[in-house]
C-alpha cells in the first residue's frame, strides 16, 4: 500500500508542483501587467518594466504549452478521461490564439515598435482582457484535467 501511495505521489505530485510553479508565474505576470497599466500616461517611457513584463509573458505562455498542458493531457490519458480530453481539444485552439497575440506583442516590443504611448496603452488593455480569458480557460483545464484525477488517484491508492 505504501508503495502504491509513493507511486501516485511520484506520478501526480510532480504535476501538482508544476501547476503550483506555473500559477506563481501567473501571479508574477499579473503584477508586472498591473505595474505597466497603472502608468497609463507613459508605459513606453518605462522600458525596463515593459521588458520585464514581456519576459514573464513569454515564459508563462511557453510553460503552458510545453510543460503544463502536456502534463495535464498525459494525466487525462492515463486516467482514460475522454470527457476531459475532448474539453481540452475544444479549449486549446482559443488558448493558442491568445498565445499568438501575446507572442506578437512581445515581438513588436522586441523590435522597438512599442514606443507609441497611445497604441501601447490600447494594446496592453486588449492583451490584459485576453490574458484574463486565458486564465479562466486554463483554470477550467486544471479543474477538469488535474483536480478531478487527483481525487481518483487518492481513491485508487
Amino acid at each position: 500500500m505504501l508503495e502504491s501511495c509513493q507511486n501516485a505521489q511520484e506520478r501526480w505530485g510532480g504535476v501538482h508542483q508544476l501547476i503550483d510553479r506555473w500559477l506563481q508565474e501567473r501571479h508574477e505576470l499579473v503584477r508586472a501587467y498591473d505595474l505597466l497599466s497603472d502608468k497609463p500616461q507613459a508605459p513606453a517611457a518605462n522600458a525596463q518594466d515593459l521588458q520585464r513584463f514581456c519576459e514573464i509573458l513569454v515564459d508563462y505562455v511557453s510553460a503552458g504549452h510545453f510543460e503544463v498542458y502536456e502534463q495535464l493531457t498525459g494525466e487525462a490519458k492515463a486516467f482514460g478521461d475522454q470527457r476531459g480530453l475532448e474539453l481540452a481539444k475544444q479549449i486549446y485552439p482559443r488558448i493558442e490564439a491568445i498565445t499568438e497575440v501575446a507572442l506578437a506583442f512581445n515581438d513588436r516590443c522586441d523590435n522597438g515598435d512599442c514606443r507609441d504611448t497611445a497604441s501601447l496603452s490600447a494594446e496592453l488593455k486588449r492583451l490584459g482582457q485576453m490574458l484574463h480569458e486565458r486564465f479562466e480557460l486554463e483554470d477550467c483545464l486544471i479543474e477538469v484535467l488535474h483536480n478531478s484525477h487527483e481525487q481518483q488517484g487518492v481513491a485508487s491508492v
